[in-house]
């Protein structure tokens, strides 16, 4: 549940706040305070430079914090705007954090600058309050902390009550909430009961094809990952949003929802075992995005395609040296049984491209090599025509979530060669294992349009950008930014 905002064009007074408690002040970037409106709680921040020998201007790389004559506190930071939107997001969270760190009710944002300026302080700052000021679900008896319940805004006032910034806070929390969640608690059977209850509030249509109707339909290469189960609750979900407009865009949206991924028969060491329950990330991401664009009321048409399972080990599940035929009638030859979300996802894309949509996105926490490639400040992207994948990285930077396009040509299909099946899964080594799982997805997709997220930035210790949890919910900002170029 997102904070209730109040919004008040004038500037704010300190002398008739005297409730407030925790205030923000962000300013534009500037070597001397200004002199029409006095800041809150300016003399306290005069000294407070002068005892941290600090100028003004650093503060934009360093918000600074002090304790006002009648207690409350108050953060000041200054915005650069020749940084990226990424830097600027990441100034404002830190100084939002240390107001949110005293777990306050309610907190004041007070925005100053020019009428362009205000804006954009004020639709970065109000939407990294509602992202950092929800909290996540803990099973602790007496939690860290309490959600925000208020934002006061002063200095900028919305037409539109800060919709889109407001829908892709909640879309973001949803990706976020659902991968917190402990893997006892989210299965594919309360996955799925957690996604039904949602579609029936948004009035999205849901349809879904269990294991017993994929075997029927030849879908291979899902199945064989999901018969490493105890229960048959593994699925395909279709969820379908027509748009609450005439829509100008068909989008299918695909996400990878291993709930828990123990590697299958080449099990993982627990060092990398630990965090496994995050491996549906994608498919949370992917709920996200629709949950966002279903909130802002965008004129796009949605199919969102999860692919929801566990990866685990037993007398059932599959090995190397199988051979097993996808849903789109390739036959795989299976290398290493960890790479199960490719296989999950072929079967998934393959429904997807059968839509014909405009595009289609898919999102999956993929390869280790990702990471390793890329650390987890960056997602990498992969695209089958070249101005997708401009468009992808345009969208990163102005929605500070950031991405890196990677190579994706034929001539690396040579190492999926397999001389018993269509092509192999992958290779034994791993290297280089981001570019061949986008190579092998790429075999379902046929000639439809299509981006490939690998999520190396889905969980980033202290945070990320605008995001202040180790899991970021990476995905639906840029999502939502890269929809509206097209």
């Amino acid at each position: 549940m997102l904070a209730t905002l109040t919004q008040n064009s004038s500037s704010f007074d300190a002398t008739t706040h005297v409730n407030a408690s925790h205030i923000l002040v962000v300013l534009p970037k500037q070597e001397k305070l200004p002199q029409k409106n006095p800041l809150p709680g300016e003399d306290a921040l005069i000294k407070t430079l002068k005892r941290r020998s600090m100028s003004l201007e650093k503060i934009s790389d360093t918000p600074v914090s002090a304790n006002l004559e009648n207690g409350a506190l108050c953060t000041w930071v200054m915005v650069d705007s020749h940084k990226s939107v990424f830097d600027q997001h990441t100034a404002v969270r830190k100084a939002i954090q240390h107001l949110l760190s005293e777990n306050p009710t309610e907190i004041h944002l007070a925005v100053f600058g020019n009428n362009n300026q205000k804006r954009l302080f004020a639709e970065a700052a109000v939407y990294i309050a509602w992202v950092n000021g929800a909290a996540l679900p803990v099973r602790k008896q007496k939690p860290e902390r309490t959600p925000l319940e208020h934002i006061h805004l002063y200095g900028y006032h919305s037409d539109d009550n800060f919709t889109p910034q407001r829908a892709i806070a909640e879309g973001n929390l949803l990706a976020r909430g659902l991968t917190a969640l402990p893997p006892n608690e989210l299965t594919p059977a309360t996955y799925r009961e957690q996604i039904q209850k949602l579609s029936s509030n948004e009035g999205w249509i849901y349809q879904e094809y269990p294991l017993s109707k994929l075997r029927q339909m030849g879908a291979g290469a899902f199945a064989a990952v999901a018969q490493g189960s105890g229960t048959d609750d593994a699925a395909i979900v279709h969820l379908h949003y027509s748009g609450k407009q005439k829509a100008s865009r068909h989008i299918a949206l695909v996400g990878k929802g291993i709930c828990f991924d123990t590697g299958g028969h080449n099990l993982k060491p627990a060092r990398y075992m630990q965090g496994m329950h995050e491996d549906m990330n994608g498919s949370a991401v992917a709920l996200g995005i629709l949950l966002a664009i279903t909130r802002a009321g965008l004129p796009i048409e949605i199919d969102c395609w999860l692919a929801i399972a566990q990866n685990h080990i037993s007398p059932q599940a599959y090995k190397q040296n199988d051979v097993i035929t996808a849903l789109n009638g390739l036959t795989i030859e299976i290398v290493h049984t960890d790479a199960e979300g490719r296989m999950v996802l072929a079967d998934t894309l393959t429904l997807a491209e059968k839509q014909k949509p405009d595009l289609i996105i898919d999102f999956a926490t993929l390869t280790g090599s990702m990471h390793t490639a890329l650390g987890s400040r960056y997602c990498g992207i992969f695209a089958n025509e070249e101005h997708l994948a401009q468009k992808a990285v345009n969208a990163g930077k102005k929605s500070g979530e950031r991405v890196c396009v990677f190579p994706m040509d034929s001539d690396y299909d040579e190492s999926l060669e397999s001389k018993i099946a269509d092509l192999k899964q992958c290779t034994i080594g791993g290297d280089f294992d981001h570019i061949l799982a986008a190579r092998f997805l790429n075999r379902f997709v046929q000639d439809t349009p299509w981006i490939h997220m690998d999520l190396s930035a889905s969980n980033h210790k202290d945070g990320l950008g605008a995001v202040g949890s180790e899991v970021t919910g990476f995905g639906v900002n840029w999502a939502i930014e890269l929809l509206a170029q097209l």
